[in-house]
Order: structure tokens, then C-alpha cells, then sequence
């Protein structure tokens, strides 16, 4: 069975409740729920994790990516900013899936560049609920 690390980064803990019309109205512990139950049925273990804090979420990833096969990770605005993150998942040399629920490109400018899909095997934006599902397909 593969193990694949679920990493939500800050104010992700919001969703269903935050900018609605951007994010869409499902919660992260739905979207953790229909990922882990997915997962089940493809063979894979998923191991959700969410944390408002960039140390934490790099502290989750020491602890655990010598024990899965890949990571999905939604570093939220961690993206644009977080080199920490990048060189956290670059380290692991596991392969990363990125993902955001809305389409960065058609918002703010300072939102279309992320530091993070530099060492990810691949970047979804855009597809709502649906771009955790496709991340999870890259592991089959």
C-alpha cells in the first residue's frame, strides 16, 4: 500500500467558510475525507495534515516523508513566498504534487508565481476539489 502525506497549509482550515465564491463551499476536513476514501480504494493510505504555521508543516514533513511515497501539498500563500518550504520538500526527494483550488493565474499578481512547483513533479490550480483528486491520480 502507498502512503501519501495531505499537506494544507495556512487559513486552508477555513474552507466552506472563506471567500466562498473563490474556494468553493466544501470544508477541508470534507475534501481530507473524500481524498482518504479515494485513496482506500486505490491502494493508498493518505495522511492528512493542516497547520496555519510554515514551521509546523515543515516539522510534519521531516517526521514522516521517509515513510510515504509522495506528498499533495496546498501550501496556501506559503507558495509564493516560503524558499524554507521549498528546500523542506526538495530535501525529501519524494515526488510533489501541488495544488490549489483556485486558478492563481486569474488573480492577483503577486499570487501567479510559486516558489514551491520549482520542486514538484507537477502544479494544478483552478479545479476546486477536483485538483486533490488528480494529484492523487499521479500515484497509482
Amino acid at each position: 500500500m502507498k502512503r501519501i502525506l495531505l499537506v494544507n497549509g495556512p487559513n486552508l482550515n477555513l474552507l466552506g467558510r472563506r471567500e466562498v465564491e473563490i474556494y468553493g463551499s466544501t470544508s477541508l476536513r470534507e475534501i481530507e475525507k473524500e481524498i482518504i476514501a479515494v485513496g482506500g480504494t486505490q491502494s493508498m493510505e493518505v495522511i492528512p495534515f493542516q497547520s496555519n504555521h510554515e514551521g509546523e508543516i515543515i516539522d510534519f514533513i521531516h517526521g514522516e516523508y521517509q515513510s510515504v511515497d509522495g506528498i499533495i501539498i496546498n501550501p496556501g500563500a506559503l507558495a509564493h513566498y516560503s524558499y524554507a518550504l521549498r528546500d523542506c520538500l526538495a530535501a525529501t526527494e519524494k515526488p510533489v504534487i501541488e495544488v490549489h483550488l483556485s486558478n492563481l493565474h486569474r488573480r492577483e499578481e503577486w499570487r501567479r508565481h510559486s516558489v514551491i512547483s520549482e520542486v514538484c513533479q507537477g502544479f494544478i490550480c483552478g479545479l476546486g476539489i477536483k485538483g486533490y483528486l488528480a494529484a492523487l491520480s499521479y500515484f497509482k
